[in-house]
């Protein structure tokens, strides 16, 4: 079974967001902030983020940027996908920089959440 960390404030975002993709049979694991991304990334290993932008302590971009500069290559190469509602506040250049795979804007289109998700877990 895949597993998939959600990094989202928001708990209705979190919970809809989990229920949708646990009947997908995924595996889902739920935080708040970056840091506590952080946090399980020292010893949990997930088959893909999805990252919210804007979360306390710290933001998607920043922890984007962590997680590619980790020395273990799995986990620094891991699909990651944006979540954000505004959008509009980044470039796609930026986004890529930081280096999202995708990125997916709110309200969140759930169906291409799952085709989404389903095509970076399927490598």
């Amino acid at each position: 079974m895949k597993k998939i960390l959600i990094a989202e404030d928001s708990s209705v975002i979190q919970n809809l967001t989990k229920k949708i993709l646990q009947f997908q049979n995924f595996e889902i694991t739920g935080v708040k902030n970056g840091k506590e991304v952080m946090k399980l990334l020292d010893n949990t290993t997930f088959d893909l983020i999805l990252m919210d932008i804007n979360m306390p302590q710290m933001d998607g971009m920043s922890c984007m940027r962590e997680i590619r500069s980790l020395s273990d290559k799995n986990k620094a190469s891991m699909p990651v996908i944006a979540i954000t509602g505004n959008a509009k506040n980044y470039t796609e250049e930026e986004f890529n920089s930081a280096g999202f795979n995708e990125v997916l804007t709110k309200p969140l289109d759930f169906d291409l959440l799952v085709t989404t998700v389903k095509r970076l877990t399927e490598k």
